[in-house]
């Protein structure tokens, strides 16, 4: 049997006959990523620097409704918005490209501000 506490996730992405547009794949589904405008790309479709904001802003909404329903917050509704920053001229590290920052706000609705609070701080331990 499976131990119910490791999961295993892939992903797949090849190069298209359009440079700068990336097909990907997870399980049976399948979309397009374009590189950036700056980068010479398309710029037509999410760029992998928006896919990895929404991603981890899905993640946080889906984490905090888990962890309300385990914790008994009758949490009625959550919204996540991301935004990040890149300055190229002031990089992180010299060898990857890094966002210099990252704002996350939480938008709860049925849950009173302590219990807003506790919701994130456990999203934050995750």
């Amino acid at each position: 049997m499976a131990d119910s506490t490791v999961r295993q996730y892939a992903a797949k992405a090849a190069s298209t006959d359009r440079f700068g547009r990336v097909l990907c794949s997870v399980r049976n589904h399948h979309y397009v990523i374009d590189g950036p405008e700056q980068n010479g790309c398309p710029g037509e479709e999410v760029t992998p620097a928006e896919l990895f904001l929404s991603a981890v802003a899905s993640c946080g909404v889906e984490l905090v409704q888990v962890i309300a329903k385990a914790d008994g917050i009758p949490l009625q509704a959550i919204a996540v918005d991301i935004d990040g920053k890149m300055d190229r001229s002031k990089p992180v590290r010299p060898d990857v490209s890094l966002f210099n920052s990252v704002k996350i706000q939480f938008q709860m609705k049925g849950v009173s501000d302590e219990d807003a609070k506790h919701l994130v701080e456990k999203f934050k331990g995750r």
